[in-house]
């Protein structure tokens, strides 16, 4: 095994800071206003886990400034992020606990009720002032069962009539919104129909009605819902069909190069071992970072021009990849994946390689990898 050592600079360097998640806030708000044409409803954009790993507060921000009216979270603790940060739109969240409802409250939060007993929590925090009751239509995953519909429905108009909670929405979720034939999002458009009608009988006037997602906003023609939740297709996952397009590269630089000869072994185990004489580059970024382990095999990343496959185990803070008798030299930049316009891989190609899906990958890049933030996408 031997070393090239570069004429400008040596072939080791500290690995610290090598890596980022570049952002194109243009894309969120392209992808946004590209949405907004496509639909009369108002757009609800769905910030969780950290808007999937691109920055909750920027990419609100962006997108709040592209016309949606609404911002969606799963847990407490991202609502009061964003209102901390000055954000001052309607914010629904549907995981919460007791003791954080008079945060919310304070915050002014929409919550999502699903039950009796959980209309009774809200209730009894005077400050909690909207809710969005939430029917499950066949997802079978939170929501009020159809049984126990009336009651919910019947329970909201009695404290609304006392002034302790008003009721803003009514809302469901789709089991199968990337559905091309909407077949069964039709299926659970009738039950949600039925529930509003049910609702309104009980003497609930709710101002917003949603269900559908990013996907089933195209494919669902619901007019009598006043806002769609885009989530997927705020980041341009899954829908370059519609025009959208992703919001973020993850790149890199090499950290180290070196010549290797045939027959060498490369990271753990030797799972990998060169037929030919070689150069070897090191990418300081792992599985602790959010790249997929079981990738390996087929995983390739943009280097020189050129996609150049990763070679042997992938340890939690770097991966090795081959680049054949390509001259590269540390501090070159690797692209390990993009929107696909130059050639690089794609989140969707890291999803396919690693057996899942690429809200996964975007999810899954940690908090070591710095966020920066752009417009346009270079």
């Amino acid at each position: 095994m031997y070393l090239v050592q570069s004429r400008h600079r040596p072939a080791t360097r500290g690995i610290t800071g090598l890596s980022e998640a570049v952002v194109d806030l243009s894309a969120i708000r392209d992808n946004v206003r590209t949405l907004r044409r496509r639909v009369p409803q108002d757009v609800l954009a769905v910030v969780k886990a950290d808007a999937f790993g691109h920055g909750a507060v920027p990419v609100a921000r962006a997108a709040v400034e592209a016309g949606a009216t609404w911002l969606g979270v799963a847990r407490a603790d991202e609502a009061l992020q964003l209102r901390a940060a000055g954000l001052t739109v309607p914010i629904l969240t549907w995981l919460y606990d007791a003791a954080e409802l008079m945060l919310l409250g304070d915050m002014d939060v929409d919550v999502s009720v699903s039950t009796v007993a959980d209309l009774q929590r809200v209730v009894s925090i005077p400050n909690v002032h909207y809710v969005h009751l939430k029917l499950d239509t066949g997802l079978h995953r939170a929501g009020s069962a159809p049984d126990q519909w009336i009651e919910l429905t019947r329970t909201a108009a009695h404290y609304e009539a006392l002034g302790a909670v008003t009721v803003r929405g009514i809302w469901s979720h789709l089991s199968h919104g990337d559905s091309a034939d909407a077949v069964q999002s039709m299926r659970q458009l009738q039950v949600l129909r039925t529930g509003v009608g049910l609702a309104r009988r009980a003497g609930l006037r709710p101002s917003v009605v949603h269900l559908a997602n990013s996907a089933g906003a195209v494919t669902l023609d619901a007019p009598d819902c006043s806002l769609v939740r885009i989530g997927a297709g705020l980041y341009g996952i899954d829908e370059m069909a519609l025009g959208l397009r992703p919001a973020m590269r993850l790149m890199s630089k090499l950290a180290q190069v070196r010549r290797i000869r045939a027959g060498e072994g490369v990271s753990y185990g030797h799972d990998f071992v060169t037929d030919r004489d070689t150069t070897i580059g090191l990418v300081p970024i792992g599985y602790a970072d959010g790249i997929p382990r079981v990738a390996v095999r087929q995983a390739s990343v943009w280097c020189h021009g050129v996609r150049m496959p990763v070679i042997g185990r992938i340890a939690m803070d770097q991966f090795v990849i081959d680049a054949g008798d390509i001259a590269v030299e540390p501090g070159e930049p690797v692209t390990i994946f993009g929107d696909g316009s130059s050639g690089e891989p794609t989140a969707s190609d890291w999803a396919d390689w690693a057996g899942t899906i690429p809200h996964e990958i975007y999810c899954g890049i940690g908090s070591r990898v710095p966020r920066r933030y752009q417009e346009g996408n270079r």
